[in-house]
């Protein structure tokens, strides 16, 4: 007879075996960047799901963009669904109220995207809808679920890029209060992940150019997202966002242009420090340039350097392939469907070697 405890070990074990066996799915994402789509090129057979920025949705509804037949030809030769994006009216507030409240033209959209699914053979596209006022997330929601129902009805998938949002409401600071205003607060978790497909959470940036210098993607502030979406979303239908780039602060010129009914007036001087993105290969040629220093935070499990430029100093956090690492085990030991990566061209090479290959 085995004794209970002994019974109870094996059972740990077969779990925790099974929950290592399944690794979590690598959807990663692409633009026309020829660096991007050369990475993707070279690592098909690593890549799960490939989400390429090739269409655009504009107020009206029209539909633009089209595929790479390089990367659609790579695809089918090794096996790799192709689930292209479609950008919500580029991220203009205005536009995108006007494209989700317009049922025409939102209709219009679907019909065109079913129509670029079945010429080119995608599998169904992700919605990427972001800089939505927080007044809209309920229109927004009902847009996804007749989507839903259009493309299932062709027998082809929705998914849903989301903005972390926990932990679901405005904070102390004005800063947080504008971010949930116009970023966060449009994603209706629980509804859009009874509707879409899968749910691609975001989980970057923490810090931007609006901020000051920090971890694209700390490791607590992931945590708080990834516990506050699974309240909503099952793990089984969640991606956790992963990104593979990082962010470079530095000092902007204090010169702002201004006019004034459109004639010029002398530039006023305001206080400009600016980031922007860096590929991690860039950002280690910046560090070899200028005598960086790599260093790990433990706290928030990214690699950080600062350097000195012409007497100023300028921080990059940036995702090597131990930062992805950790992210990578984290969707793997909590179960999720897999995880979603900004985006190809920019990640460094050592991440390949974390990734099983699915042929």
């Amino acid at each position: 007879m085995i004794r209970p405890s002994l019974l109870l070990s094996f059972i740990t074990l077969a779990l925790a075996f099974s929950t290592f066996a399944q690794p979590p799915k690598s959807l990663f994402y692409m633009t026309r960047d020829p660096n991007s789509v050369r990475s993707f090129l070279d690592h098909a057979d690593k890549v799960d799901i490939l989400v390429p920025a090739w269409y655009l949705a504009d107020a009206n509804g029209l539909v633009s963009g089209g595929p790479n037949p390089l990367v659609l030809e790579t695809a089918r030769d090794h096996h790799v669904p192709v689930m292209p994006i479609v950008t919500g009216a580029a991220f203009v507030q205005a536009d995108v109220h006007k494209l989700l409240v317009n049922a025409a033209a939102y209709r219009e959209m679907f019909s065109e995207l079913i129509r670029a699914c079945k010429e080119n053979g995608y599998i169904g596209f992700q919605f990427d809808f972001e800089n939505v006022n927080w007044t809209d997330r309920d229109i927004f929601s009902a847009v996804v679920q007749e989507a839903v129902n259009a493309f299932h009805a062709q027998n082809l998938k929705l998914s849903v890029a989301t903005v972390p949002n926990a932990p679901g409401a405005a904070g102390e600071t004005g800063f947080d209060a504008w971010l949930f205003e116009n970023w966060q607060g449009a994603y209706d978790l629980k509804s859009l992940a009874q509707s879409a497909d899968f749910i691609c959470l975001m989980t970057y940036d923490e810090h931007t150019r609006f901020t000051p210098p920090g971890p694209v993607a700390g490791w607590q502030w992931t945590i708080k997202n990834l516990d506050y979406a699974l309240e909503f979303v099952p793990a089984s239908k969640l991606f956790l966002g992963i990104p593979l780039y990082g962010t470079h602060w530095f000092a902007g010129v204090p010169n702002v242009a201004a006019s004034v009914a459109g004639t010029p007036l002398a530039p006023v001087e305001k206080p400009n420090p600016s980031a922007q993105a860096i590929s991690t290969p860039d950002a280690l040629d910046l560090a070899r340039a200028y005598g960086g220093h790599i260093e790990w935070d433990p706290e928030d499990r990214t690699s950080w350097f600062y350097i000195y430029r012409d007497g100023m100093r300028e921080w990059v956090f940036y995702t090597d392939a131990r930062t992805f690492r950790e992210r990578y085990d984290l969707a793997r030991q909590r179960g999720l469907a897999g995880f979603c990566s900004w985006v190809l061209g920019a990640e460094d090479p050592g991440i390949w070697d974390a990734l099983p290959s699915h042929r």
